[in-house]
C-alpha cells in the first residue's frame, strides 16, 4: 500500500495533474485495490464534515487579511522596509523575503497566504537584480512555512484541540523557535551567497536616512499582531474570531492611509475566494485520502511499525521524525496532523515528552513537509505565482532550508527550553 501510494502520487504529479486531483486519485486507487468496501461513496460526507468546522472559517479570513494588506500597498511598503534594513547582508533581498514572511506570518497565521502574498511582491525582483532563481524561490517557499509556527498558527490551534493542550501556551512556545528558524534561514542564505557571490544578485544601495524613514512601515504588522494575538490572550476572542478582528484592523489601517476603495476591497474578496477555493479543494482531497488511508489500515500500519520496537525516548523521537518526514513528502500537513496525532501523541506523551514541546516540534516537521517534493504545497503556491519554469527548481532551492529545519529539531531535542521558556516564564 505504501509503495502504491507513493508511486501513484509521483506519477500523477509527474504528469502535471493538480495536487488536489492527485490526492483524490490516490485515495480512489487505494479504495479500489485495497478495500473490500466502496469507500468512494463517502466522498460527499467527508467533504461536508471536513469543510463545515468553525476553525475552517479562519482560513478565508486570514487569506482576506493578507489580500487587503497586499492590495492596499501595506505589504509592499513592509517588504520595502525589510529590504532596506537587510540589503547590506550577502543575499540582499532574499533576506527581505524571509524577514517579510516572518512579519506577515505574525499577522495572518497561514503559510499559503504568507507565501502567496510575499511571493507576489518579491517575484519581479529576480530578473531585476539578477538573483539565482532556485535559491530566491526557495526563500519564498521556506519563508512561507513560518506561517504555521509563528503565532497566530492555524496548525497549532488544531493540534491544541486534538491533544487538549493550551493554545495560548502553544502560541508562546512557537515564538522563539519561529524567530530562531527565520534567523537560521537568513544564515543559510548568507553562507551560500558568501561562498558563491553570484547567487546573491546585485546589491541594492540604501542610505541610513532611507532606512530610518521606513521604520514606520513596521508599525502595521506590530499593530495587527497585537490585535490578533492580544484578543486571544485577553480572552476577548477565539482563534477564528481573532482572524475577523485582524481583517477589521487591516481595513482600518488601509482607511487611515487613504488607500481603501470599494474596488480594491472587492478585488481582495475575489482573490480570497480563488485562493480559498484552491486551498479547500486540496484540504478536501487530503481529508478524503486521510479517510481512505485510515479505513484500509495504512496509517495504523505505519504507526505500528514505528511503535513496535521498545525504543528509548530519544530513539522513539527519531523514529517519529523519520515517520513524519516520509509521510510529509506525499501528504498535506493538515490531513497528516488530523490523522496521525491522535495515535502518535499518546505514545510520545507516555515516553515523557511535554505536550507543548511536541506541538512545536511537530509543526517544524510539518514545515519541512510543506517544501518537500512531491506534495510540498508551498512549492506549488510559488510555482503558481511564477507561472513558468520547472517546479524542481523551487524544490532544489528549498533544500538548504529543510536542513535548517532539521537543525532546529536537533536543537529542540537537545534544549527543550527553547520552546518551553516563554510558557514557563509567563505561566
Amino acid at each position: 500500500m505504501i509503495a502504491f501510494a507513493i508511486g501513484a502520487m509521483v506519477l500523477f504529479l509527474a504528469l502535471g495533474l493538480p495536487i488536489a486531483v492527485s490526492l483524490g486519485l490516490v485515495g480512489m486507487g487505494l479504495s479500489e485495490f485495497f478495500s473490500p468496501l466502496p469507500l468512494t461513496r463517502a466522498i460527499g460526507e467527508v467533504a461536508w464534515s471536513s469543510s463545515t468546522g468553525f476553525l475552517m472559517v479562519s482560513i478565508p479570513l486570514f487569506v482576506l487579511l493578507g489580500e487587503v494588506l497586499l492590495r492596499s500597498g501595506i505589504a509592499d511598503r513592509m517588504y520595502a522596509a525589510v529590504a532596506a534594513w537587510f540589503s547590506w547582508m550577502p543575499g540582499g533581498l532574499m533576506h527581505a523575503n524571509i524577514g517579510s514572511c516572518a512579519l506577515f506570518a505574525s499577522m495572518c497565521g497561514s503559510s499559503v497566504a504568507t507565501a502567496a502574498t510575499v511571493g507576489t511582491t518579491a517575484m519581479p525582483q529576480i530578473g531585476k537584480y539578477g538573483y539565482n532563481p532556485p535559491l530566491f524561490l526557495g526563500t519564498l517557499a521556506a519563508g512561507g512555512t513560518l506561517g504555521i509556527l509563528i503565532p497566530p498558527s492555524i496548525n497549532l490551534i488544531v493540534y491544541g484541540l486534538i491533544t487538549n493542550t493550551s493554545i495560548p501556551k502553544l502560541y508562546l512556545a512557537g515564538i522563539v523557535p519561529g524567530l530562531l528558524l527565520a534567523a537560521m534561514f537568513m544564515g543559510a542564505v548568507a553562507l551560500a551567497c558568501t561562498a558563491w557571490p553570484s547567487l546573491g544578485g546585485q546589491r541594492v544601495a540604501v542610505t541610513w536616512n532611507e532606512r530610518l524613514a521606513l521604520l514606520a512601515e513596521f508599525l502595521p504588522p506590530v499593530f495587527i499582531f497585537g490585535v490578533v494575538i492580544g484578543s486571544i490572550y485577553l480572552g476577548w476572542a477565539t482563534a477564528t474570531e481573532s482572524a475577523a478582528l485582524g481583517v477589521a484592523a487591516a481595513v482600518i489601517l488601509t482607511m487611515a492611509r487613504g488607500r481603501f476603495t470599494i474596488a480594491m476591497f472587492m478585488t481582495a474578496v475575489e482573490n480570497t475566494m480563488k485562493t480559498t477555493g484552491m486551498i479547500m479543494l486540496i484540504v478536501l482531497a487530503a481529508f478524503f485520502l486521510n479517510f481512505v488511508m485510515t479505513a484500509v489500515g495504512l496509517t495504523t500500519a505505519i504507526v505500528n511499525l514505528v511503535t513496535a520496537y521498545d525504543l528509548p525516548p530519544l530513539g522513539l523521537m527519531l523514529a517519529v521524525i523519520v515517520f513524519y518526514l516520509i509521510l510529509g513528502a506525499f501528504m498535506d500537513e493538515m490531513a497528516m496532523m488530523i490523522s496521525t496525532v491522535p495515535i502518535i501523541a499518546p505514545v510520545v506523551f507516555a515516553a515523557g515528552f511535554d505536550g507543548v514541546w511536541f506541538g512545536v516540534a511537530l509543526v517544524v516537521l510539518m514545515q519541512a513537509g510543506m517544501i518537500l517534493p512531491p506534495v510540498g504545497i508551498n512549492l506549488f503556491v510559488i510555482q503558481g505565482i511564477r507561472r513558468n519554469g520547472r517546479i524542481g527548481e523551487i524544490a532544489t532551492g528549498s533544500m538548504p532550508f529543510v536542513l535548517s529545519m532539521l537543525l532546529l529539531l536537533a536543537l529542540l531535542v537537545a534544549f527543550p527550553g527553547i520552546a518551553l521558556f516563554l510558557p514557563a516564564a509567563l505561566n
